[in-house]
């Protein structure tokens, strides 16, 4: 089965341990993730000023280029993708005048009405697979990996665009249970990482990262697993700067949800690339004899 996919830019450069065992693992599921031509920048945040409607430019054109693979839904894995596209496409079908003008601006794209569902890969393993049928899957079981589910803020947020409940949400604790890993709840698992508060104070996210990364590991979770790009940059660089700060300060290993797929998939490490990650990951992994 083919799915038509949007990467974004970030999965291209920094974030290939999110991409590639992604595609790998959907490719042992029977499921293909078809890339999208002439795809763009979905914009990075969605704008939230009424009258600029330029900015819903890039989004649209990303959905724009679903609609034309004749594709009913797109799957994106970047929580900020998600919540970019999503918010324009709502904005798309709800509001006839700025589709309009939007459509109008666009005048060598096709007219666009917000037909496009845009869904996250954590959607597609619980719609189309299902957890019972993952688990079925599972080749290298994750037992005795004690991790905490970390959403951050635009895979909850707001209601009309989140994939599971703000409040209590279960997807990840589902994924990581199918993967016969031990999920782990704390309760800062959709407190913000500081997104991008870091361009304006760099220094400053380390406060983000203590108060986040100390509440799983005090809740007894040995790594964090994400689905953001921004949430690994800033927890990752917040680590370092704790570990300069605070000579107590021990890393935690940051995960994102397609590298344990993957690993459980019995699709080996080098689809992994844990080499990329924050806080050692493979030390973790060796010990719990997951990795040679």
């Amino acid at each position: 089965m083919s799915l038509a996919y949007y990467p974004g830019c970030t999965l291209k450069t920094r974030a290939r341990n999110l991409e590639e065992p992604a595609v790998a693992s959907l490719e042992a599921l029977g499921f293909e993730l078809e890339e999208i031509s002439r795809w763009n920048c979905c914009g990075a945040a969605y704008s939230l000023a009424e009258d600029d409607l330029i900015h819903q430019v890039a989004p649209v054109r990303n959905l724009i280029r679903a609609k034309e693979l004749g594709k009913s839904e797109l799957v994106t894995l970047c929580a900020v993708c998600l919540n970019t596209l999503k918010r324009a496409n709502l904005l798309m079908g709800e509001d006839a005048e700025k589709r309009n003008t939007i459509n109008s601006f666009m005048d060598e794209e096709l007219d666009y009405d917000g037909g496009v569902k845009v869904v996250h890969l954590l959607e597609v393993l619980r719609d189309e697979i299902g957890w019972e049928t993952l688990a079925q899957k599972v080749k290298l079981p994750l037992r005795d990996l004690r991790v905490a589910p970390y959403y951050g803020c635009t895979l909850l947020r707001p209601r009309d665009v989140a994939i599971d409940s703000e409040e209590s949400p279960v997807i990840l604790r589902k994924f990581l249970e199918s993967l016969g890993a031990i999920p782990v709840d704390f309760p800062e698992f959709a407190r913000c990482c500081g997104s991008y508060q870091v361009m304006s104070d760099p220094d400053g996210i380390s406060e983000y990262a203590r108060t986040i990364l100390g509440s799983a590991s005090s809740h007894g979770a040995e790594a964090l697993v994400l689905t953001c790009p921004l949430c690994d940059y800033n927890l990752g660089l917040g680590q370092k700067q704790l570990m300069k700060k605070y000579s107590e300060f021990r890393a935690m290993p940051l995960f994102y949800f397609t590298q344990l797929l993957a690993l459980a998939l019995g699709l080996g490490p080098e689809v992994c690339h844990f080499e990329l990650n924050h806080g050692a990951p493979e030390a973790l992994l060796r010990e719990k004899k997951l990795l040679p």
